[in-house]
């Protein structure tokens, strides 16, 4: 809800509705590429941060904002792992609307 909102803010609600192929289109910074790769690659089970997605995420933040980024990927894989064992339905915030 919030990076909805803050991309609301910002004009930018298209990066929002395009996120699932956020690999297919250039609406995306450098610097946002490399945080979906990390999100990505930290979420799918099986895969491994490598050295190489080491070198971009530094070649794009500092250590500080790493760790920041791993701490709000990990709380968002918590709350989903979490609302899915206990069974709460989304709220739909996220929804996108279906195009006519």
């Amino acid at each position: 809800m919030n990076s909805h909102l803050f991309f609301e803010s910002k004009g930018e609600t298209e990066k929002i509705n395009q996120l699932k192929s956020w690999q297919a289109n250039n609406l995306y910074s450098a610097r946002e590429q490399v945080a979906l790769e990390y999100a990505e690659t930290v979420t799918i089970t099986g895969r491994n941060v490598t050295p190489e997605l080491q070198t971009k995420l530094l070649q794009h933040f500092k250590k500080e904002e790493i760790i920041e980024l791993t701490a709000i990927i990990a709380y968002q894989n918590l709350s989903s792992k979490f609302n899915s064992a206990l069974d709460i339905k989304p709220n739909g915030f996220c929804d996108i609307p279906k195009s006519k």
